[in-house]
């Protein structure tokens, strides 16, 4: 549905997006991740036809953005960071305009608003002015808006920023549904929303693709070994005891009243759980837990960006 070749974009002599390479199959749901400045905005601003691309080509159904600008939007429903609402407007009313710049014909608008209303859950509101709806409601009318005219593809930019705990659940439920039917991109910094929602994760990082995976191969690839967790009550020489075994590190110890927990890595495949129970029959030990950890998307998250360079993607 959307082929990325090459991508790159300067600001002047700032090179905001750097030679990156992708591709978005229909029906898919692509999480979209990068620290502040990585380029994330850039590239979906090209994609939906804002910026012009400094060089590489972008096909939107087999249309380059820069010769068929106009045919490519008409395919897109993009909700920016800022939700683009006007907040002196009814809600019903907006939506209505939204749908006469979308081109959809006058006989079929208000029932477009019909199902938006239906799938959005703004039915409720659709008679108040949008600067009396709640934080949680606005996003749901700029969703609406979005998808007014049933486009094929939807582009999403920080779709949960300033929403509370249920607002954030109420939307992810909503993109995973919207999902079923549309191919979505969709950026975030909530990485278990990407965890929960996505079929596949992009890493963008100083301007480049680090990474790009589904969200269990990427913790696979970058959990650095296995992790184990090992809880111990009344337990003696426990450190001097592992380091005799050898078999694992210990990466953390959490001293917990009478227990001490232990997050132990290693770097063979094998499954360790078993021969550490028996270590621990051996010692007399009084084992409180014992469970693998698999390294989550935000442990692949900060390794990736937190330190090291920028390097090409991962698959």
């Amino acid at each position: 549905m959307i082929e990325v070749r090459d991508l790159t974009k300067f600001y002047g002599a700032e090179r905001a997006v750097d030679h990156i390479s992708f591709d978005v199959r229909p029906g898919e749901v692509l999480g979209f991740l990068g620290p502040n400045g990585a380029g994330k905005t850039t590239t979906m601003k090209v994609l939906t036809c804002y910026l012009p691309p400094t060089s590489g080509t972008v096909l939107v159904d087999g249309m380059d953005v820069r010769e068929h600008s106009l045919a490519v939007r008409r395919l897109m429903g993009y909700l920016p960071e800022h939700t683009p609402l006007y907040q002196g407007m009814v809600t019903y009313d907006y939506l209505m305009f939204a749908a006469a710049m979308r081109g959809v014909p006058r006989e079929h608008r208000a029932t477009r608003i019909k199902a938006m209303a239906e799938v959005c859950g703004i039915g409720a509101v659709l008679g108040k002015k949008i600067d009396a709806l709640s934080k949680g409601y606005r996003q749901r009318v700029g969703l609406a808006q979005a998808m007014i005219h049933d486009p094929p593809i939807l582009i999403l930019d920080e779709p949960t920023t300033g929403l509370d705990p249920n607002q954030i659940v109420e939307i992810r439920e909503l993109i995973k549904q919207i999902g079923r039917e549309k191919t979505v991109i969709l950026s975030t910094h909530i990485l278990p929303e990407v965890q929960a929602s996505c079929d596949r994760v992009l890493i963008i990082h100083r301007g480049k693709l680090v990474a790009d995976g589904t969200p269990r191969d990427l913790q696979q690839s970058f959990s650095g070994g296995q992790r184990i967790v090992f809880g111990l009550a009344q337990a003696d020489a426990v450190d001097e005891t592992l380091a005799k075994w050898g078999r694992a590190r210990i990466l953390d110890r959490k001293q917990d009243g009478g227990e001490t927990v232990y997050t132990l890595t290693s770097d063979e495949s094998a499954d360790l759980r078993p021969e550490l129970f028996r270590l621990a029959v051996e010692q007399g030990w009084t084992l409180t837990e014992l469970h693998r950890q698999q390294a989550n998307l935000e442990d692949v998250f900060r390794q990736l960006t937190a330190t090291q360079p920028a390097q090409s993607a991962a698959a």
